[in-house]
């Protein structure tokens, strides 16, 4: 909090918070959903601020960035505060660099892809997500990360590589794609993979920060001032939402979200309807609905095994 008021001293100011309320209202709930879920606060930040807004796409995305830097790390810390067992995370060490590398790759050749196909993709995706796993009835088992067989290897770095690069378009996404792999391909308990992914994104995301801030140098002075704005909120709001994972009713939390992503995406569509809108959110929508089910229907075929014998998180007990 001193790191806080030192910078806002010297960068903003109480007018230009008042003025800009909108931006700490929305974290209050994106800081909660980064903490507690494996959607990210960007989840909440992007559509809200680029669809109902309408603030600049790329605005929207770096601010996602720079507030899950604060909000999902401090949450992550809390996370590993908690643990009994920091060995459950240590895959998330060659898994940060190689999603980070689809983070760039996706700065690099996306960035051109018109507005309306990034947000149709980026609605759908946490839309299908939500919905499919809210009413799925299999989760995964598993307490730790098995090593990839040898088959696996090449899925797993092209689905890190492509979490990345939904992170350069919107500023979250590879922690929902994290997520989708560990509970399905790898039966991993969801609280545990939820914790991992959240973990990533935190990464992905003072990484992003930092690519923008220092590789390119185009973050402006207005974008610290927003993030300023919602620095205190998500501070604290990410490591509430965390302490609550362990606590609340998750498949009550999971259909509430999944109502949210829906209204969201109708929004989309019906705001300023149009042909393309309505095109592409229906094939992204079909095509990553029909993903996420069959990957869930699979781990049902599976059954439950055994659990692994090591010993779980603190969170997971």
């Amino acid at each position: 909090m001193l790191i806080w008021l030192l910078l806002f001293s010297q960068v903003t100011n109480l007018a230009f918070l008042v003025e800009h309320w909108y931006y700490p209202a929305i974290m209050v709930l994106g800081a909660f959903v980064a903490g507690s879920t494996p959607e990210g606060g960007g989840a909440v930040a992007f559509p809200v601020l680029n669809i109902f807004l309408q603030i600049d796409r790329t605005m929207a995305r770096d601010f996602s960035l720079m507030i899950q830097s604060i909000g999902m790390t401090s949450a992550s810390i809390f996370i590993l505060s908690q643990a009994t067992n920091c060995q459950v995370f240590k895959p998330l060490l060659w898994m940060i660099p190689v999603c980070f590398i689809g983070f760039i790759l996706g700065m690099q050749f996306l960035q051109a892809l018109p507005v309306y196909i990034i947000q149709a993709l980026f609605l759908s995706l946490i839309t299908a997500f939500a919905g499919v796993y809210s009413v799925a009835k299999h989760r995964g088992c598993q307490t730790q990360f098995r090593s990839p067989q040898h088959a696996e290897w090449g899925m797993l770095l092209l689905i890190l590589l492509a979490g990345g690069m939904c992170a350069s378009l919107f500023g979250t996404g590879a922690n929902i794609i994290l997520y989708t792999l560990l509970v399905t391909r790898f039966r991993m308990q969801e609280k545990v993979a939820t914790q991992m992914a959240i973990m990533l994104m935190a990464s992905i995301s003072i990484g992003g920060f930092a690519y923008r801030g220092l590789v390119e140098g185009t973050l402006t002075h207005y974008q610290f001032q927003t993030w300023l704005c919602a620095y205190p909120v998500v501070l604290f709001m990410a490591p509430f939402g965390a302490l609550i994972l362990s606590r609340v009713n998750k498949e009550l939390m999971l259909k509430g979200i999944a109502i949210l992503n829906v209204m969201q995406l109708g929004y989309f569509l019906f705001y300023n309807p149009s042909p393309q809108k309505w095109l592409w959110a229906s094939i992204f929508t079909a095509v990553l609905t029909t993903l996420f089910a069959i990957g869930l229907h699979q781990l049902g075929k599976k059954g439950q095994g055994p659990t692994n014998t090591a010993d779980s998180i603190g969170s997971s007990r």
